[in-house]
């Protein structure tokens, strides 16, 4: 998929199984909250790619914005409709950079240490973004702010807080939550919360 693509229909229902709708945007974590701000927050992009970037607030803000209104579905079985981020398409990031042939897999790490997976597919999808605003204003310190993954076809523990790396990867390596049982894949129209090993 080429990320630009027009968004595939999953589903003929908004809520996905065993979920359900909340309004107040709940907040979860590692339990550390990074003292960030757009004056030292960097963002690396490396790996198997071919310009690999550090960038810093500046260079990262003016890069092209898009803005989504999306639904979040979290594998704590909350579900918030119409929530509207604004920031950087990952597709674009991935232009900038230039992913190889051989890369397959994109690992996040975040500030406070967190890490999870994709692949490089899933992440070129028309919605995902590196997103720094919600609902108008500056992504608060509490939802990842300054900047964080946004994926919203995944279950939520697949949009990173506070992000400060992503490596293309050739292999797949599992994040924080995978390693410890959720679902590879974290679609949330197919239930797919914990691994099949599990």
């Amino acid at each position: 998929m080429s990320g630009k693509d027009v968004r595939v229909e999953r589903s003929g229902e908004r809520m996905p199984p065993g979920q359900h709708e909340v309004k107040d945007f709940p907040v979860l974590d590692l339990g550390i909250k990074p003292d960030l701000d757009d004056s030292n927050w960097k963002l690396k992009i490396h790996g198997e790619v071919e310009n690999p970037v550090e960038l810093n607030w500046d260079e990262f803000s003016k890069l092209p914005n898009f803005t989504d209104v999306c639904d979040i579905h979290c594998v704590t079985t909350w579900s918030q409709f119409d929530m509207k981020f604004s920031g950087v398409a990952f597709f674009t990031i991935a232009e900038l950079v230039k992913p190889k042939e051989c890369a397959k897999h994109v690992i996040m790490q975040s500030y406070d240490g967190y890490t999870t997976n994709l692949t490089l597919d899933a992440m070129l999808d028309d919605d995902v973004m590196i997103a720094h605003s919600f609902e108008g204003e500056p992504l608060s310190r509490e939802h990842g702010g300054p900047a964080r993954v946004m994926v919203p076809k995944l279950y939520a523990w697949k949009s990173a807080k506070w992000i400060r790396e992503l490596r293309f990867s050739e292999t797949d390596e599992p994040g924080y939550w995978e390693r410890r049982g959720y679902s590879n894949t974290a679609d949330p129209f197919t239930n797919d919360r914990f691994s099949q090993k599990s």
